[in-house]
């Protein structure tokens, strides 16, 4: 039970917020903050504080102005405290990170009694690496670095360091004016400057490194350490996870998460363990390494040791690889043959993600060849480490600082093959879905490469074994984790135990009197790609108000530049086209044309349907072209539906449905943002009236006043 201490706690606290800001109270979330409340606070804990129980999850779909993040700060700041735990806030934008950081937090803590620490998690890539940026600024011979040009993806050559921008920014780091985090940096740096002076979990020699008292991103690890509420991102948290958990962030068992924006979850975790291996270049990196390593074995002193006499052996490991890899190119050569050229026919999907046996047992050949190789090279990296240590012999305290980085390269990537072989050699367990697994041929003429591509068709399984049966306690919410009204959607992607405390708050927005929806009567169906054109630009020309602000969503970039192509001249002069600059640009251009008392038109796709926020006159107009129905072609969606037929189901209306249900519910979102916008919504799709389905999903949108 919910302590009264606690309780007492939170009310007080919401009290004395909404007296600050001159608020009303507002059901919806009075609802939300009790369920959390009540969910994580009754988690019960054993001697030595675990979780007891399994009821430890509160799952929220809040709509659209409810106060979402009030909300949840409220109800499980004050929990974490009194039990002694972590809260990780986990976003699936910067925009919504950059909130809870900037605004709502420091709410919190100016407008009531609430005490607590918080700061931003970040992964290594937004802090600079001490060691890159002096191999940048360091010795004009040759570093160990350009000795692997063909190891690294981006390799540099020496016109392509900025030393300038690098100069400047270790100043700035000596007379502490910087801090070594990218969004701390007051300048511009562009994406390949900055890649060139970041490293990862594998390069990183932790407290190895010579710099590891001043490395920027420890200093910032040491904060998290002290905090009582972690501000973190969706990427971050999966990577901690697959890492086993508590590697970067803390551990799961002491942590309660909240995942706003929680819908993205499920993808994201899908990304995570969805592997590529292309045999062609594989080939050639591994011949590069064989080269280069030789490298290594002249900087070795006469008293070799395990590495000299590994590095000996390496040779050999890694000719059996590549013959393996070529195995594997005479093996899938039948199902090449049947490809075609244009990018639709250039994939082969295995069904159920069924492989061949002969393809599955050299893919366990070749797991167990780049796990021996991996070991081979980890054995180097670790007598490196020693030589720190005073421990290595044979290698030079020199050699081993600049070799250490260069390994963690090559057993990232080694990793990484590592995984897809591993997905490829295995049977799929029958009493879970299956993955999908692919080829594609990538590539032209001489530099024609088979690509092979593995992923689980869903992260349920995965999320509950590495999060939601390992973590305190979880809330995840969103304006849209239901589908077609119902939670089944999300629950079978994410693997939220069912017995999870569920809770499904409206937004207060007067939908009925401040929004319309209007299904006009086309002609045509959307399937008739040519005439669906020209019935749209017809459409906007005579509808658009050529003096207010609208947005235009297309399912397909094709259909938005024909139609663009089509439109009137007095269209066209206030037409803005996703693509043709970055968003946030083209969103600024939007916003000073209404500013200006002009009118603005924005042509998007599927990342202008959510997250865009243009709230009052910036935007009272949105045209949808079609229902946003998925595209077809993507492997692990087809998989999952052959998963779902064989089961008995109806993949249409069991993912289908639902996925444009959802999608048309976040479009149509971007109209109404505050509780006094007001304006129009446009969907251009005759299946909304003439199919069964099409009354299921206007049944799921707000509750707009249609307009025939």
């Amino acid at each position: 039970m919910l302590s009264d201490t606690i309780k007492n706690q939170i009310q007080q606290a919401y009290r004395a917020y909404l007296e600050a800001k001159g608020h009303k109270a507002r059901v919806g979330q009075r609802h939300m903050i009790a369920t959390i409340a009540r969910t994580l606070g009754s988690i019960k804990q054993g001697s030595e504080g675990e979780r007891l129980g399994e009821k430890h999850i509160a799952v929220v779909e809040a709509g659209t102005g409810t106060g979402k993040t009030l909300s949840y700060c409220l109800s499980t700041i004050p929990i974490v405290k009194d039990k002694g735990l972590k809260l990780i806030i986990s976003t699936a934008t910067v925009a919504l990170q950059e909130q809870i950081l900037h605004k709502e937090l420091p709410n919190l803590l100016e407008h009531t009694d609430y005490s607590f620490r918080y700061t931003l998690a970040k992964g290594r890539g937004r802090y600079l690496c001490l060691n890159n940026l002096e191999s940048f600024l360091g010795a004009e011979e040759q570093s160990t670095e350009d000795m692997f040009a063909g190891l690294f993806e981006q390799h540099l050559t020496a016109d392509d360091v900025n030393t300038a921008l690098y100069q400047e920014m270790d100043d700035k780091l000596r007379d502490g004016e910087w801090d070594g985090d990218k969004d701390n940096w007051e300048g511009i740096v562009r994406e390949h400057d900055w890649r060139r002076l970041t490293t990862d979990h594998q390069q990183c020699t932790n407290r190895n490194c010579a710099n590891f008292s001043a490395c920027p991103f420890f200093k910032a690890r040491a904060e998290l350490e002290v905090a009582d509420v972690i501000v973190a991102n969706h990427d971050l948290v999966l990577a901690d996870l697959s890492l086993g958990g508590g590697a970067i962030l803390s551990d799961p068992k002491e942590t309660i998460y909240v995942f706003d924006e929680g819908h993205h979850l499920p993808d994201k975790a899908i990304g995570h363990f969805r592997h590529e291996v292309r045999l062609q270049q594989s080939i050639s990196w591994l011949k590069q390494l064989d080269k280069n390593l030789i490298n290594l074995r002249q900087e070795l002193t006469d008293d070799v040791s395990l590495s000299g006499q590994i590095l000996l052996k390496i040779p050999q490991q890694i000719q059996s690889t590549i013959n393996f890899i070529q195995y594997v190119q005479q093996g899938i050569s039948p199902f090449i043959q049947g490809l075609g050229l244009d990018e639709e026919t250039r994939q082969h999907r295995f069904e159920f993600g069924v492989i061949p046996d002969e393809l599955r047992q050299l893919a366990y050949s070749l797991t167990m060849s780049y796990q021996k190789l991996f070991k081979q090279i980890e054995t180097i990296q670790d007598e490196c480490k020693k030589v720190k240590q005073n421990e290595g012999m044979g290698i030079t305290e020199d050699t081993a600082e600049s070799w250490l980085p260069i390994l963690g390269v090559i057993l990232g990537r080694l990793e990484a093959s590592v995984e897809l072989w591993k997905l490829y050699s295995t049977i799929d367990d029958q009493n879970y879905p299956p993955n999908a697994r692919w080829l594609i041929l990538v590539g032209q003429g001489l530099e024609q490469d088979i690509e092979l591509g593995g992923s689980p068709i869903l992260a349920s399984h995965t999320l509950r074994m590495q999060l939601w049966d390992k973590c305190f306690g979880a809330v995840v919410t969103s304006a849209t984790l239901t589908a077609l009204n119902e939670f089944h959607r999300f629950n079978m992607r994410s693997g939220v135990p069912k017995e999870s405390e569920y809770l499904r708050v409206l937004s207060p927005f007067d939908f009925a009197n401040k929004g319309s929806l209007i299904i006009p009567n086309m002609s045509t169906e959307p399937n008739q790609a040519e005439a669906h054109t020209k019935e749209l630009i017809q459409y906007f020309n005579d509808n658009i108000d050529t003096k207010l602000g609208s947005l235009v969503l297309f399912s397909s970039r094709r259909q938005m530049e024909d139609v663009a192509a089509g439109l009137k001249d007095s269209l066209k002069d206030i037409l803005l086209i996703q693509g043709e600059q970055s968003k946030r640009i083209i969103l600024d251009a939007h916003k000073d044309a209404i500013d200006s008392d002009k009118g603005s038109l924005l042509f998007g796709l599927a990342s202008f349907a959510e997250g865009v926020d243009l709230p009052g006159k910036y935007l009272t107009r949105v045209y949808i072209a079609k229902i946003p129905f998925s595209v077809p072609d993507d492997p692990v969606e087809a998989t999952l539906a052959e998963w779902i037929q064989r089961r008995g189901g109806n993949p249409f209306m069991e993912i289908t449905i639902p996925d444009a249900s959802l999608k048309l519910v976040q479009a149509t979102g971007r109209l109404l943002r505050s509780e006094t916008d007001e304006g129009e919504i446009h969907i251009l799709d005759k299946r909304l009236r003439t199919k069964r389905y099409g009354g299921q999903l206007i049944t799921s949108l707000p509750p707009y006043k249609q307009i025939s």
